[in-house]
């Protein structure tokens, strides 16, 4: 089971099961209990992120970006012929995985009912056939 929360919704670890921070920034005052890995590597890019808040990026277009960002390749493809990192494919097929067999938690400091969160596209593409 792969569901989405705010960091700052109360702690339940029965039903959160393991507890993902997918933030670029982990956030001032945040304590390490809320979470039980941070991986900032699945947020969006400083860039984007500041240019949904400044509202000079639409939602439609953060979507687009976010998801190519996730599958770009980095410096380490650039020296590898045959295997390619892929972006973050194989970290998303990881959490893929773990969602079959045991509750996992994608979490940001958004709102619990902020409805354009990166978390909410992370979900949906986990669950798709794109990973």
């Amino acid at each position: 089971m792969l569901k989405t929360k705010s960091v700052w919704t109360a702690v339940d670890r029965k039903r959160d099961g393991l507890r993902v921070l997918v933030a670029r920034f982990r956030g001032r005052g945040l304590p390490a209990s809320r979470y039980d890995i941070w991986m900032p590597s699945l947020g969006p890019s400083e860039r984007l992120l500041r240019g949904v808040l400044s509202e000079a990026v639409s939602w439609p277009r953060f979507a687009r970006e976010y998801r190519k960002e996730l599958f770009l390749d980095g410096p380490i493809d650039k020296r590898s012929r045959t295997i390619k990192n892929r972006g973050q494919k194989f970290t998303l097929r990881l959490i893929k995985q773990l969602a079959r067999n045991r509750p996992v938690t994608l979490m940001c400091q958004c709102a619990e009912d902020e409805q354009h969160c990166h978390r909410h596209l992370l979900r949906t593409l986990i669950l798709s056939d794109r990973v």
